[in-house]
């Protein structure tokens, strides 16, 4: 069978997390890097057989019902992650002292926090009782940005900035929308002072594009037997 494995950028990387694994309950996970001098794709067709990732839906289906876990495997250049749903797998005791639950300790990678929490408040103000894959710009690359921003908010023009926005190498999921919004802000409220005119939120790129996360080119889906 053939196990698509290698996600071909961050994006996809992120993606496939947050928006395809979170959601069917795969919230316990290892995050690993492949040694220097080690063929990536030996690592990946090792993790495979040894934890038995690359099984049928319906393998996945009989596990789920039997009480056992099923996992995934995905990874980025040299950093690969290995998730985990609820049951009885060997995976847990063979990674037990770094296991982590990604609903209590979000995943870090690539300047991205991604983490699996309850909503919050909806259009009409109730608060949102239902959990969500939460993707947003972790609080140090944030800081960085919003220490950048505020540098050059009188140094740069309006355009200038404006491209500055449209080029974050940051997918726009909705906690990232929320902090593009607060750069923004701080970058109206430096001008304010000064009497520049404010930029409008039109500039920020608020519509967030699907990618695909892994391709059948170069080795990205991974042979085993």
């Amino acid at each position: 069978m053939q196990y698509r494995a290698v996600a071909t950028s961050v994006e996809g990387f992120v993606q496939q997390i947050a928006c395809c694994y979170l959601r069917h309950g795969y919230f316990y996970y290892v995050i690993g890097r492949v040694p220097p001098g080690k063929d990536p794709r030996a690592i990946d067709e090792k993790l495979l057989t040894k934890y038995r990732i690359n099984v049928s839906e319906s393998t996945r289906a009989r596990r789920k019902r039997a009480g056992q876990s099923n996992l995934q495997y995905i990874r980025h250049e040299s950093t690969f992650v290995i998730l985990a749903t609820k049951g009885v797998h060997a995976f847990f005791e063979e990674e037990a002292n770094l296991i982590r639950d990604i609903r209590r300790v979000p995943l870090r990678y690539a300047g991205y926090s991604i983490s699996y929490k309850p909503g919050g408040r909806t259009k009409d103000g109730r608060q949102d009782e239902k959990w969500h894959a939460h993707v947003e710009m972790d609080r140090n690359q944030f800081l960085e940005l919003r220490a950048w921003f505020a540098e050059r908010a009188l140094r740069e023009s309006p355009d200038r900035l404006a491209l500055a926005f449209y080029q974050l190498p940051v997918a726009p999921y909705a906690p990232v929308r929320r902090q593009l919004l607060l750069l923004l802000r701080e970058v109206n409220r430096v001008r304010k002072v000064a009497g520049k005119r404010p930029l409008p939120t039109e500039i920020l790129p608020l519509r967030r594009r699907v990618v695909r996360p892994f391709s059948t080119i170069d080795g990205a889906e991974i042979q085993t037997q």
